[in-house]
């Protein structure tokens, strides 16, 4: 699915889905089939962002695994947003060394809330 620029999400490049792998991997499922599924959901959805599951999913089977997916009392926020974050930091992290070896003034650290954060 493109953004507004024109580009798959994440990458920069049209229908690259790599950054799926990148999300699932880091995530702190109980059961490896809770990431694969997750996978396979991340697909889905990113081929219709802002539509509803059942036209991501495309018809009733699929869209009854996404439902059961959500409500499995295994699967909760914290679980799914880990490899999301551990994704992200990452980013950040080799922006803030890009910008030490290009020269960049160095990141500095702040308080944000109860959290660091990489300025």
């Amino acid at each position: 699915m493109e953004n507004r620029e024109g580009h798959a999400h994440g990458t920069g490049e049209l229908g690259d889905d790599s950054w799926i792998a990148g999300e699932v991997a880091g995530c702190e499922f109980t059961d490896a089939r809770l990431g694969k599924r997750l996978g396979s959901l991340l697909h889905q959805i990113s081929g219709s962002i802002g539509g509803t599951v059942p036209l991501a999913c495309q018809d009733w089977a699929n869209t009854k695994a996404a439902y059961r997916f959500f409500s499995n009392e295994r699967v909760d926020e914290g679980a799914i947003l880990a490899g999301h974050f551990q994704v992200r930091i990452s980013a950040i992290v080799d922006a803030c060394f890009r910008r030490i070896v290009d020269g960049e003034t160095a990141p500095s650290v702040t308080r944000w809330g109860s959290a660091q954060v990489l300025v």
